[in-house]
Order: C-alpha cells, then structure tokens, then sequence
C-alpha cells in the first residue's frame, strides 16, 4: 500500500522534472515477486521504531487488497536489501505473505539518482519547495539523515530542517509559494500557525489581498498566538492608525507603529538634522 505522506493533493506538480524517473518510480516491466524471507531491511534505516497501530492498519489493508506499490530493493548477496518500503514489508509479514512485489534497482542507479538529487538541491533556479522536496526524497527513499543530507551538501543541518518544514503547509500555501505569489518568509509566517488551519487561511489570505510585508505577517502572528481577535490580529499588522496620524498631523513629520512580541515602538521620521531638532524642542514643550 502506497505510504501517505501526508503531502496533499497536487503535489506531483512540484516534483522535479530533470530526473531519470525510471530510477525509484514503479517500472511494470522490472516489478518482481521476491519472497519475504529473502528480503532484509536496511541496517542504516534511520527509523528504528514503527507505530505499531499504524503498522497493524497497514497489514489489515494489504491482507485484504494486497501491496499495491512496489518495494524497492537493491541485491545484497543471495537475499535483498529493503531501499525504500520497509513499512510495507513489515506489514507484508504481518499479514502473512508470501512474496512481495519489489523493483529490483542496482547500486549504480541508485548513486546516480542520488547525486541527480544532491545536484537538485543545488541549483539556483529550484524553488524553495523543489529544493525540500528533493531533501525530502534523499531521506524516504533513501534512508539518509538530515545530518547525512546536509554533509554532502555543506550545509547546515538547520537550515535542510527549515527547508522541509516548507512541505507542513498548506496546500494552498504551497501552491502560491511555488507560484511566487508569496515569498519564502511569508511561508515561515504561515507555518508558524500550524494547528490553527483558520488562521492560516486567513493570514494566506490577508498576504495575498493586502500585498502584505513579511515583517506584517509575522506581527499578525504574534497577535494570533496571544488569542487576539482576527480584527485585532490584522489591526496589529497596520503601520498607521488614526492615533498615528493625529500624531503625525500635530508634529508635521511620519509616524508609524512597529509591533514586536511585547509592545512595540512609536516610529517618528525626519528629514535632516535641523527637523531633528524641531521634533525634539516640540516634544519637551509637551
């Protein structure tokens, strides 16, 4: 059975398309039965635990409909060692299988697509959800750590962190960030109210109608996480207020308001020295 990620619908539009996808995707003609008994699961599988309730779902549904995607496997001696599928393996034994459905994949077409996969990540004129979709790639299929990932690329491993955390959002926010319409810190902003779908959508929403700042939706955030009202919340986010410009039409120069987690400033502009000066003698008269 097909493993949910949990990616969403749509997402296939964002998959690379420069990579050989003979490689890791199912090949009819190179689908084989092997015995469950001559398979072996992959001594550096990262994962070492496996839900169990899942993984007696997953055997229930493959008793009764069988494996429907293919494992994939690499040839380790007289038996096979388990690339990618180990959850589908495990409930094939559950379920008492015999044999499973695997593609058989050499250790030279795996390195290509692998390196194929590095270079994506690599490039310039990837998107951001490209870019995470491909590290994404490296550590399901190919049971690589982020700190594995992040070595052969000479980046940080916090930085491939934040990169996947991109793949959380939701799918209308992945489409516009992968349509440019917003940037990759507005996505941030979004994914910071994970578990509140409501107030993702309305700050995606407010993004896209308002033309907001990066700075704007992170302070709509703020407010957001205090339980401020939605009203309050895109209230927070406004650099000018009716106090604002009573203040500015009283001083003759701009003032704003700069929210930040706990309060905020009174921004008050000026020109040049002189101005400065002005502002300074008509204050201490107040």
């Amino acid at each position: 059975m097909a493993k949910n990620t949990g990616l969403g619908r749509g997402f296939d539009i964002l998959m690379p398309t420069d990579l050989d996808p003979s490689i890791l995707e199912e090949d009819k003609n190179r689908v084989q039965k092997i015995l469950i008994q001559d398979i072996r699961p992959n001594p550096e599988q990262p994962r070492r635990e496996f839900d169990s309730l899942a993984l007696n779902e997953l055997a229930l549904s493959v008793k009764q409909h069988g494996v429907l995607q293919p494992i994939i496997v690499v040839r380790d001696g007289s038996s096979y060692r388990i690339v990618a599928g180990e959850r589908r393996w495990r409930a094939a034994q559950a379920a008492e299988l015999q044999a499973i459905p695997a593609i058989v994949r050499s250790l030279k077409e795996l390195e290509e697509v692998e390196l194929s996969l590095i270079e994506n990540i690599q490039r310039v004129d990837l998107s951001p959800l490209e870019q995470a979709l491909s590290v994404y790639r490296l550590q399901h299929q190919f049971n690589l750590t982020l700190e594995q990932i992040a070595s052969k690329l000479g980046k940080a491993t916090s930085t491939l962190s934040n990169l996947t955390r991109l793949l959380q959002l939701p799918e209308n926010a992945r489409q516009a960030l992968s349509d440019g319409k917003i940037s990759e810190g507005h996505a941030r902003a979004i994914l910071a109210l994970k578990g509140n779908e409501a107030k993702q959508e309305e700050l995606l929403r407010c993004i896209l109608d308002n033309n907001w700042t990066v700075r704007q939706a992170e302070q709509f955030v703020v407010a957001a996480k205090k339980g401020a009202s939605s009203a309050k919340a895109t209230g927070r986010t406004a650099s000018e207020t009716e106090m604002t410009k009573s203040i500015s039409k009283k001083l003759k120069t701009t003032v704003k308001i700069k929210y930040t987690a706990k309060g905020g400033q009174l921004i008050i502009g000026f020109k040049d020295e002189s101005e400065l000066d002005r502002l300074a003698r008509e204050l201490q008269n107040n």
